[in-house]
């Protein structure tokens, strides 16, 4: 693999590439890590400009597939790729991109388009998302401890989870600013459903009831536009159901890949 990401690879077995979510890192996927390296070789990333991988010269969501299918080239196909959030959006575009390489994709709280309009009601508002832009510029630091409480909001065992998201979120260091900020324009510009029905893989799309930044609808939608799809609903959980719902996520994951 290039040098050019900071990739934790353990365990054994078929490889699953774990991409995680905006202003975070690979250290923030917690105890699931050492479960699911039980039965695959998991390769955890950091994106570009997260965690302890350097910044891209401009964070797309196109740049960092590619950056990214660069990094495994080397690595014997197929994939199973999960995402999570930002994660999803880059995985759906590596399996737009990589067919032949990419097997499987998991969808973990993530939408085709995460902001409201032109007949999708199944997101935040521009507004709210220029907001928090807005805030970003001011006091980014501040901001991104604010959106981990988004992430946990009206989920069950939220003050747990945030608390540990708070004590995790800057454990490897500060996320590149230009990095988060493209990565935020990247989530406000991106809009992949008119290219969903491209993906053939199988897909598992996960869900949480509670979840305000990626909805259940957002969810839904993905499961019955691509061609190949499952929907798993975790009642009670918000934006980070392998945390808060590790049994049933792992449960929905192990199923799905084991073809049952």
């Amino acid at each position: 693999m290039t040098e050019s990401l900071h990739v934790e690879s353990t365990g054994h077995g078929p490889p699953l590439v774990l991409l995680h979510g905006w202003a975070m890192h690979s250290g923030l996927w917690g105890a699931i890590v050492p479960r699911l390296a039980q039965r695959y070789r998991v390769h955890a990333v950091d994106l570009p400009g997260h965690g302890y991988s350097p910044p891209m010269a401009d964070f797309t969501l196109d740049g960092a597939a590619n950056v990214i299918a660069e990094c495994f080239a080397t690595i014997a196909a197929p994939l199973t790729v999960l995402g999570w959030s930002l994660g999803g959006l880059i995985a759906m575009r590596w399996a737009l991109r990589e067919g032949n390489r990419v097997g499987r994709i998991v969808l973990v709280a993530t939408t085709p388009r995460f902001v409201a309009g032109d007949n999708w009601p199944n997101a935040m508002s521009r507004d709210t998302l220029t907001r928090f832009g807005d805030e970003l510029r001011v006091g980014w630091k501040l901001t991104v401890q604010r959106f981990l409480a988004l992430q946990v909001q009206g989920g069950e065992h939220g003050r747990a989870l945030l608390a540990s998201l708070r004590k995790q979120v800057f454990a490897r260091g500060d996320p590149s600013p230009t990095a988060i900020f493209a990565a935020l324009a990247a989530l406000d510009e991106t809009d992949l459903r008119a290219e969903i029905g491209g993906i053939t893989q199988p897909a598992l799309v996960v869900s949480g009831s509670r979840d305000t930044l990626a909805t259940p609808g957002a969810g839904r939608w993905l499961a019955d536009h691509l061609s190949n799809a499952r929907f798993v609903l975790i009642e009670g959980a918000a934006h980070t159901p392998f945390l808060s719902h590790p049994q049933l996520f792992e449960r929905a994951l192990n199923e799905f890949l084991d073809g049952r």
